[in-house]
């Protein structure tokens, strides 16, 4: 008895997936539940498990395949014994030698994912990248996995024979890399441009004084770490302060829906993650009822499940209002693009020092850009301005956020 492999429901609007890589090869025994292969939907990496104990008889999606819901992956055999390759039969011709390996070669190349920036960062710094352990995911190697290398001491090598340079010019096979877009990363590009043709999409700025903000955090970050067991961050406050400006301004929080405008009486705020296959955008539910300690351990925990490729469908939809953090890149200012349907989004950028005129002195303060796109179909010009006048009062009065006013 055979069991098939197929592929699973993989949530609303997505139908179809890529073979990303197989963890299992024809042969090998496998155990009920256990990951056998994973998909990249333009939303997540997702797993797919056994739904039988035996052994892969058959594969019939390679990696690199499109495959829709319900499709056949592969075949689960019955039994615990490997299956064995076909005997050859006396018409076939005797198996040709394999070439012998360099005992310093490294092993199980083809079995190595190497991240581009990785492969990048290995060329610069003349490193094989294969022979670097991988921590990302399946044992990907990383740009931080080669940053953290150090390469075995090894005898000086003879000096290079001069090379006589040809006439003309000269041509390089590996002065480029052709790197098939992931899903993922397709979709997001999708995604950026229907923004940037379908809204009437506006930036507007203004600059935040953070001295009382950093001054609360550091008088209570230790007292709230310890009561709560996470550590206060600055994301809670500007969730915090989004959620006033969306509850005087409703309009931010609204979406077009073909000839109709929806306004969203609640509150689930987009948090964009960086992760080594893209941007992704976890959603916070019902972050007006949430208080501090519940937003950032929610922030913390869907962060870390976006890089480990771990969020389901549901976590990366539904959101009204998406906040992004360039500044923890070292941003000074930049005019984010909308996360469509949403008509809003805020930019955070880094925090520095500037000399600025408080009370008709010259004070050095603290200070970080604020960028609010929205859609100008949705949002008036009025509602923009005051929506980030009132996100920067809640950050530089921060018991605003406290008394709710």
């Amino acid at each position: 008895m055979s069991t098939q492999i197929v592929v699973p429901p993989m949530g609303e609007s997505v139908s179809e997936a890529t073979v990303a890589k197989w963890l299992k090869k024809v042969g090998d025994a496998v155990k009920l539940d256990e990951p056998l292969v994973e998909l990249e939907t333009d939303k997540v990496t997702l797993e797919v498990n056994a739904s039988a104990a035996g052994v892969i008889s058959e594969i019939k999606a390679q990696q690199g395949s499109n495959v829709g819901v319900g499709a056949v992956l592969g075949v689960i055999a019955e039994g615990g014994a490997a299956v064995s390759a076909p005997t050859a039969s006396a018409t076939t011709a005797a198996p040709v030698e394999a070439p012998k390996v360099a005992a310093n070669a490294p092993a199980a190349t083809a079995e190595v994912t190497v991240m581009p920036a990785a492969r990048k960062q290995a060329e610069d710094r003349g490193l094989n990248p294969y022979e670097i352990p991988g921590t990302g995911k399946g044992g990907r190697v990383t740009k931080e996995d080669v940053l953290g290398y150090t390469a075995p001491a090894t005898a000086p090598a003879a000096a290079p024979r001069p090379v006589a340079q040809a006439s003309g010019p000269r041509l390089r096979a590996d002065r480029e890399e052709r790197v098939r877009m992931t899903r993922l990363r397709q979709r997001i590009a999708e995604r950026l441009k229907e923004a940037q043709n379908t809204a009437a999409m506006l930036t507007t700025f203004n600059e935040v004084d953070m001295t009382n903000i950093m001054a609360l955090r550091n008088q209570h970050k230790d007292s709230f770490e310890k009561k709560y067991g996470v550590k206060l961050g600055f994301m809670s406050f500007f969730v915090k302060a989004c959620v006033q400006a969306l509850k005087e301004l409703p309009a931010v929080n609204a979406e077009i829906d073909g000839e109709d405008l929806v306004y969203k009486n609640y509150y689930d705020i987009g948090v964009a993650v960086g992760t080594p296959q893209g941007l992704v955008v976890p959603v916070v539910r019902d972050t007006d009822v949430l208080n501090f300690a519940d937003i950032e351990k929610k922030i913390g925990d869907l962060g870390k499940r976006a890089r480990d490729g771990k969020l389901s469908m549901d976590e990366l939809t539904g959101g009204t209002f998406t906040i992004t953090n360039g500044g923890i890149y070292g941003s000074l200012m930049s005019t984010p693009i909308l996360n469509p349907p949403q008509s809003g989004i805020l930019g955070m950028h880094a925090i520095k020092e500037r000399a600025v005129a408080v009370n008709g002195k010259v004070e050095v303060r603290p200070m970080m850009y604020l960028a609010l796109s929205y859609d100008h179909r949705v949002i008036d010009g009025r509602e923009a301005v005051t929506f980030l006048v009132r996100v920067k009062e809640c950050i530089e009065n921060p018991e605003r956020l406290l008394l709710g006013v």
